[in-house]
Protein backbone atom coordinates (compact mmCIF):
# COMPACT_ATOMS: atom_id res chain seq x y z
CA UNK A 1 0.00 0.00 0.00
CA UNK A 2 1.34 3.44 -1.15
CA UNK A 3 0.73 6.93 0.78
CA UNK A 4 0.11 9.88 -1.76
CA UNK A 5 1.88 12.94 -0.66
CA UNK A 6 -0.74 14.21 0.15
CA UNK A 7 -1.81 12.16 3.36
CA UNK A 8 -1.25 13.38 6.54
CA UNK A 9 -0.63 9.86 7.96
CA UNK A 10 2.91 10.40 5.22
CA UNK A 11 5.81 9.59 6.92
CA UNK A 12 7.65 12.69 8.37
CA UNK A 13 9.88 14.17 5.26
CA UNK A 14 13.22 15.98 6.29
CA UNK A 15 14.34 19.02 4.50
CA UNK A 16 17.38 20.93 4.39
CA UNK A 17 17.43 24.49 3.56
CA UNK A 18 20.68 26.86 2.96
CA UNK A 19 21.09 30.65 2.56
CA UNK A 20 23.86 32.15 1.43
CA UNK A 21 25.23 35.72 1.83
CA UNK A 22 27.99 37.33 2.00
CA UNK A 23 29.88 39.52 4.25
CA UNK A 24 33.76 41.75 4.04
CA UNK A 25 35.48 41.94 7.39
CA UNK A 26 39.26 42.25 8.09
CA UNK A 27 41.27 40.89 11.06
CA UNK A 28 44.59 39.59 11.43
CA UNK A 29 45.77 36.52 12.83
CA UNK A 30 47.36 36.62 16.30
CA UNK A 31 47.53 34.77 19.36
CA UNK A 32 48.06 36.73 22.67
CA UNK A 33 49.04 33.39 23.88
CA UNK A 34 51.61 33.19 21.42
CA UNK A 35 54.93 35.65 21.16
CA UNK A 36 55.77 37.92 18.18
CA UNK A 37 58.08 35.36 16.23
CA UNK A 38 55.86 32.34 17.02
CA UNK A 39 52.92 34.11 15.84
CA UNK A 40 55.00 35.33 12.29
CA UNK A 41 56.27 31.23 12.14
CA UNK A 42 52.61 30.03 12.74
CA UNK A 43 50.27 32.90 10.90
CA UNK A 44 52.98 34.28 7.97
CA UNK A 45 51.41 37.04 6.07
CA UNK A 46 48.28 37.33 7.93
CA UNK A 47 49.84 37.86 10.84
CA UNK A 48 50.32 41.22 9.19
CA UNK A 49 49.64 44.02 12.38
CA UNK A 50 47.47 46.20 10.15
CA UNK A 51 45.52 43.04 9.53
CA UNK A 52 44.16 42.04 6.23
CA UNK A 53 40.31 41.72 4.62
CA UNK A 54 38.41 38.46 3.15
CA UNK A 55 34.95 38.75 1.07
CA UNK A 56 33.58 36.10 3.11
CA UNK A 57 30.70 33.95 1.92
CA UNK A 58 28.28 32.10 3.98
CA UNK A 59 26.10 29.51 4.01
CA UNK A 60 23.63 28.44 6.60
CA UNK A 61 22.23 25.17 6.73
CA UNK A 62 18.93 24.42 8.52
CA UNK A 63 17.21 20.90 8.84
CA UNK A 64 14.16 19.52 9.91
CA UNK A 65 10.45 18.14 9.49
CA UNK A 66 9.00 19.65 6.27
CA UNK A 67 5.62 21.14 8.02
CA UNK A 68 2.79 19.37 6.11
CA UNK A 69 0.20 22.30 6.39
CA UNK A 70 3.19 25.36 5.12
CA UNK A 71 5.43 22.89 2.78
CA UNK A 72 8.16 24.07 4.96
CA UNK A 73 11.34 23.38 7.31
CA UNK A 74 10.79 27.04 8.09
CA UNK A 75 10.05 30.34 6.32
CA UNK A 76 13.27 31.61 4.26
CA UNK A 77 11.98 35.67 5.95
CA UNK A 78 12.80 33.89 8.93
CA UNK A 79 15.98 32.74 8.41
CA UNK A 80 16.68 35.57 6.45
CA UNK A 81 16.15 37.87 9.29
CA UNK A 82 18.35 35.75 12.03
CA UNK A 83 21.01 35.61 9.39
CA UNK A 84 21.08 39.60 9.19
CA UNK A 85 21.29 40.37 13.00
CA UNK A 86 24.11 37.26 13.84
CA UNK A 87 26.24 37.98 10.57
CA UNK A 88 25.60 40.83 8.53
CA UNK A 89 25.01 43.57 11.85
CA UNK A 90 28.57 42.29 13.88
CA UNK A 91 30.53 41.53 11.37
CA UNK A 92 30.37 42.97 7.32
CA UNK A 93 32.61 45.55 7.35
CA UNK A 94 34.08 45.08 10.34
CA UNK A 95 37.61 44.45 11.88
CA UNK A 96 36.42 41.62 13.83
CA UNK A 97 39.68 41.98 15.95
CA UNK A 98 38.17 45.23 17.22
CA UNK A 99 34.63 45.42 16.48
CA UNK A 100 33.81 42.31 17.38
CA UNK A 101 34.18 41.33 21.62
CA UNK A 102 33.77 37.94 21.08
CA UNK A 103 37.60 38.27 19.34
CA UNK A 104 39.15 40.09 21.73
CA UNK A 105 40.80 37.01 23.50
CA UNK A 106 39.71 34.57 20.45
CA UNK A 107 41.96 34.55 17.24
CA UNK A 108 39.93 35.07 13.87
CA UNK A 109 40.50 31.99 12.41
CA UNK A 110 37.67 31.31 9.76
CA UNK A 111 37.15 28.45 12.24
CA UNK A 112 36.82 30.94 14.99
CA UNK A 113 34.47 32.58 12.85
CA UNK A 114 31.90 29.70 12.23
CA UNK A 115 31.99 28.77 15.75
CA UNK A 116 31.17 32.53 16.53
CA UNK A 117 28.04 32.27 13.95
CA UNK A 118 27.04 28.76 15.23
CA UNK A 119 26.71 29.74 18.85
CA UNK A 120 24.48 32.92 17.81
CA UNK A 121 22.51 31.47 15.18
CA UNK A 122 21.75 28.88 17.89
CA UNK A 123 20.36 31.79 20.69
CA UNK A 124 18.34 33.25 17.63
CA UNK A 125 16.40 30.15 15.75
CA UNK A 126 13.93 27.41 16.93
CA UNK A 127 15.70 24.74 18.75
CA UNK A 128 17.36 21.66 17.30
CA UNK A 129 16.86 23.16 13.41
CA UNK A 130 20.57 24.76 12.83
CA UNK A 131 22.76 21.27 10.49
CA UNK A 132 25.65 23.45 9.55
CA UNK A 133 27.36 26.32 8.90
CA UNK A 134 30.27 26.31 5.75
CA UNK A 135 32.25 29.53 5.55
CA UNK A 136 34.54 30.41 1.80
CA UNK A 137 37.12 32.59 2.94
CA UNK A 138 38.68 32.52 -0.72
CA UNK A 139 37.48 30.06 -3.08
CA UNK A 140 39.92 27.63 -2.66
CA UNK A 141 39.58 27.61 2.00
CA UNK A 142 36.27 26.81 3.37
CA UNK A 143 35.27 25.98 6.63
CA UNK A 144 32.86 23.60 7.93
CA UNK A 145 31.29 23.81 11.51
CA UNK A 146 27.97 21.40 12.71
CA UNK A 147 28.88 22.33 16.50
CA UNK A 148 30.58 19.51 17.25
Amino acid sequence: MSVSSGDHGAAERIGYITRVQSFSACHRLHSIHLNEEENKKVYGKCNNPNGHGHNYKVEVTVRGKIDHLTGMVMNLTDLKKCIEEVIMVPLDHKNLDRDVPYFANVVSTTENVAVYIWDNMMKALPPNLLYEIKIYETDKNVVIYRGE
